[in-house]
């Protein structure tokens, strides 16, 4: 029997990277999976396949920017499934054009900050609005959103993404506070640098060595080391946990910021 076994779970930003691995890992664990996306194609994808496997799921297109559609959706899942048991808020505004504009703050334009708040803390907060009333009928569940890393540090790039994301650590916090009487629990995974195959393709080999020299453990992060926290947290394992931040990032954002050029000394004095 799966960890997740007989609930229902929406994963959005599910039709591809990340969130099809999340969707993937819930559906073999036993979970009904809605394969949430803007790109119906991707989600459309990603389903079947999951449905080839043996598990089962639904895709459905969802524009976490209106309203009306991340309405749409809910009704859709509870007419096809009778009730939510399992949210995760994974989708984000990440596209090539809004991260190459997501530059220096003297010279960012309005627009592109409230397109990265529009989807990333908005819609997640939406997505919350429409989906907790049927967590409540049902008797409980878990929503899980997708922050990250550069939500608690300060960077040289992308400060609307990373104060969009600070947003959704502050919303996770008070969904955990107003409906935990409920049995709704609320928690947020900070991924570091997940290679998906995207992340892959627009890095070169010198960035990637230049982050990786920061991460503790002696490898590279990939889509199912989120989608193993999210399974844990949407599975009975984490009943008691709720308003927490988790970080899943190998410790990058966890020690000291001479770290890597210590080990870089220390192995110069031994050679």
């Amino acid at each position: 029997m799966g960890l997740v076994e007989g609930k229902v779970a929406i994963v959005t930003g599910a039709g591809a990277n990340i969130g099809e691995a999340c969707a993937k890992m819930l559906a073999a664990q036993g979970a009904s999976v809605v394969v949430a996306d803007i790109n119906l194609a991707g989600a459309e994808r990603v389903a079947e396949e999951i449905a080839a496997s043996g598990g089962t799921a639904m895709a459905h297109a969802v524009d976490l920017g209106d309203e009306a559609s991340i309405a749409a959706m809910v009704a859709a899942v509870v007419e096809r499934f009778g009730r939510i048991d399992v949210l995760h808020n994974n989708a984000a505004n990440t596209g090539a054009g809004q991260m190459m504009k997501d530059g220096s703050l003297a010279a960012m334009e309005a627009e592109v900050w409230d397109a990265a708040f529009d989807i990333n803390s908005r819609g997640t907060m939406l997505m919350t609005k429409h989906v907790a009333p049927h967590m409540i009928a049902g008797g409980g569940g878990s929503i899980i959103n997708t922050s990250s890393g550069v939500s608690i540090l300060g960077d040289v790039l992308n400060p609307a993404y990373s104060s969009s994301k600070a947003a959704v650590n502050a919303l996770t916090r008070n969904t955990a506070a107003q409906f935990g009487r409920a049995n709704i629990r609320c928690n947020a995974i900070l991924p570091g640098l997940v290679l998906s195959p995207v992340a892959r393709a627009q890095m070169t080999e010198a960035q990637l060595g230049m982050i990786q020299r920061h991460v503790l453990l002696p490898r590279e992060s990939v889509a199912d080391d989120i989608a193993g926290a999210v399974l844990w947290l949407a599975s009975d394992l984490g009943s008691f946990i709720t308003g927490q931040i988790i970080s899943v990032d190998g410790g990058i954002c966890h020690h000291q910021p001479h770290y890597a050029d210590m080990l870089d000394m220390m192995a110069a004095m031994q050679a």
